[in-house]
């Protein structure tokens, strides 16, 4: 139900049912993932929403959705080097998945490796499926004119946490 709020920009009615759901089933880790990337991604309760993602990861740690949502999370706040660390990890986990590459493209265009970036958006593109189709145009822009120096505003795709 939560899920389906937020996916319907209900976040009024999507927090209180992530936060009934913990409350009936403490330390879920994917409850835990959910809420606190919400969080990170609109930019409120920060640090409430590392520890929720932290613990997620800590719970499984072999999750790679989870670990790419640290990764997201870090990046979304400009820590670049804590991003990449984390986005790595995550492609480690899952190295088809065309949201973690995108992810892990954009951190390392951040810290300056801009040949493993677009690397990386190029992989993106190579496991792209019919679903993520209209990821295509934004992961094509900056594979040919890179993205913006030090800014989360430039990211164009993110997970669904």
């Amino acid at each position: 139900m939560a899920i389906g709020f937020e996916r319907l920009k209900e976040w009024e009615k999507a927090e209180p049912a992530f936060l009934r759901s913990l409350e009936l089933s403490p330390n879920q880790p994917d409850v835990m993932n959910y809420l606190g990337y919400s969080w990170i991604d609109m930019n409120i309760k920060l640090e409430e929403g590392m520890d929720l993602i932290r613990a997620a990861v800590e719970a499984r740690p072999n999750s790679g959705y989870i670990v790419d949502s640290l990764g997201w999370a870090y990046y979304r706040q400009g820590q670049y080097e804590d991003a990449v660390r984390e986005l790595e990890r995550a492609v480690e986990l899952l190295p088809n998945d065309p949201t973690i590459n995108d992810h892990l493209g954009d951190a390392y265009w951040q810290v300056g490796r801009k040949i493993e970036a677009r690397f990386q958006w190029k992989r993106s593109l190579l496991n792209m499926s019919d679903f993520d189709e209209n990821l295509v145009p934004a992961i094509e822009k900056k594979i040919k004119e890179g993205m913006p120096e030090d800014t989360t505003e430039s990211a164009s795709t993110s997970s669904d946490g």
